[in-house]
């Protein structure tokens, strides 16, 4: 194994759910580099439906806090990202009910690059609660065609949220169930 393996494997195995922020601001550059992760992510057909919205400002990010119920963490957070689904993109044959799909992957890959950058973020659902999706969709100013799938609160972690070991070799089937 080389040392990027082991670097790349050793992120993703400290990736944690951040819920705890210092409040200090994450940085415009800090934030674009988490964009171009998440438009690295795989996408059904190459369809690449996804779009995102970044909010540094303070006042929206207590707004949003204020509207949905498990993300509270929005008022010391520094930042956030909402990943969308633009349906104004083309579909292809095929590939139209696998945006979702893609959305986590993006999500994912903004989680994984929070970690190696030494920031702290969560994964909060927006999708599929129409609730959370409104509350969204009306502060952000969101057109139709756009469904908010996540929002990923980003920010300087106090250190108080650490990694778990989630690995359960029960669940591992060899070959057959």
């Amino acid at each position: 194994m080389t040392d990027t393996t082991s670097i790349i494997l050793e992120n993703i195995h400290n990736r944690r759910s951040v819920r705890n922020f210092t409040g200090d601001p994450v940085t415009k550059a800090y934030l674009l580099t988490l964009l171009k992760a998440g438009m690295a992510a795989p996408s059904a057909r190459n369809r690449q439906p996804l779009a995102f919205v970044a909010v540094t400002e303070r006042q929206t990010l207590d707004a949003l806090g204020d509207g949905l119920p498990y993300t509270k963490m929005l008022f010391k957070a520094g930042a956030c990202i909402v990943v969308c689904d633009d349906t104004s993109v083309e579909i292809q044959s095929g590939a139209n009910d696998l945006w979702y799909q893609d959305a986590a992957a993006a999500t994912e890959n903004i989680l994984l690059a929070v970690e190696a950058m030494g920031l702290g973020a969560v994964w909060s659902a927006l999708y599929p609660y129409p609730d959370r999706e409104s509350h969204v969709r009306r502060l952000l100013k969101m057109p139709p065609s756009v469904t908010p799938f996540s929002i990923i609160p980003i920010g300087h972690p106090t250190g108080q949220d650490q990694p778990k070991d989630k690995f359960k070799a029960e669940k591992i089937h060899w070959e057959e169930w």
